[in-house]
């Protein structure tokens, strides 16, 4: 519940990127490239689009890159955007990564907003919020049902995180890796469960996490689109596809009545 709230508040961020505008040019060779008015070339071979090309940008570097970009976005100056005025500053892809790292962990926590609930049950109430205060288990309809001091609690602990985020990215510049909040193994971290991989291995769950990062982001669009064309929580929706229709029991029967 409290996890669909900080999916909310965290969507409008991507509509402040502008994408570049394409233009077709030819190479050498040639061939037509799509190049973006900032000069960036598309023609990297794209895994994810083998039909296509991607900007020359992708180039590998970044663990998950799998050369999905058909709209240019890594073509776009983010570190100006982002970073204006900055000496020292993380290149324009990385900026793109940290980007989608923080909105995918969002949406791996909504997701599982969205599902909990309903699944396992809601925090228990009192007579100050109110008996029923946390029990819807409709993700959207509880937003309006949460005490405005509860709401305020989690407004409050994500800015925290985010200004330190921050913090983290201006002290440590262009040497910053994208996403790292200073969690998990490494010297001056907050380790709890002692993490300690070795280098292939890290390198392994970083890949696992940008790879679960995508696919909370889309889960999470569906389950909130589902969720507000249903009315009712996904856990009930799920139980509801797993009822065999009553014309399945008869013989000879496969098709609904009326069809």
């Amino acid at each position: 519940m409290k996890f669909a709230i900080a999916l909310l508040l965290s969507v409008g961020t991507a509509s402040a990127y502008t994408p570049p505008i394409l233009a077709t040019v030819k190479s050498k060779k040639q061939q037509l490239v799509q190049t973006p008015t900032s000069g960036v070339p598309f023609n990297v071979p794209s895994e994810a689009l083998p039909w296509s090309n991607a900007p020359a940008t992708l180039d590998g570097s970044l663990i998950g890159d799998v050369g999905f970009d058909p709209v240019g976005f890594s073509t776009c100056n983010m570190a100006e955007f982002f970073d204006k005025g900055a000496t020292d500053s993380m290149s324009n892809v990385q900026w793109m990564r940290e980007a989608e790292i923080a909105h995918g962990r969002i949406a791996q926590l909504a997701v599982l907003g969205f599902i909990i609930p309903a699944l396992v049950g809601t925090f228990p109430g009192n007579e100050w919020t109110g008996l029923d205060a946390y029990s819807n288990t409709n993700p959207i309809e509880a937003v309006s049902q949460v005490p405005t001091l509860a709401f305020f609690q989690i407004v409050a602990a994500a800015s925290w995180v985010e200004l330190r985020r921050v913090n983290f990215i201006k002290e440590e510049g262009s040497s910053r890796v994208p996403g790292d909040i200073r969690l998990g193994q490494g010297e001056g971290r907050f380790n709890p469960l002692g993490l300690d991989y070795s280098e292939e291995e890290f390198k392994e769950k970083q890949l696992q996490e940008i790879k679960h990062c995508r696919l909370a982001m889309i889960g999470a669009i569906g389950l909130l689109l589902q969720n507000s064309n249903s009315g009712t929580d996904v856990v009930s929706q799920l139980s509801g596809a797993f009822v065999m229709p009553e014309y399945t029991a008869k013989a000879g029967y496969f098709l609904p009545v009326g069809i």
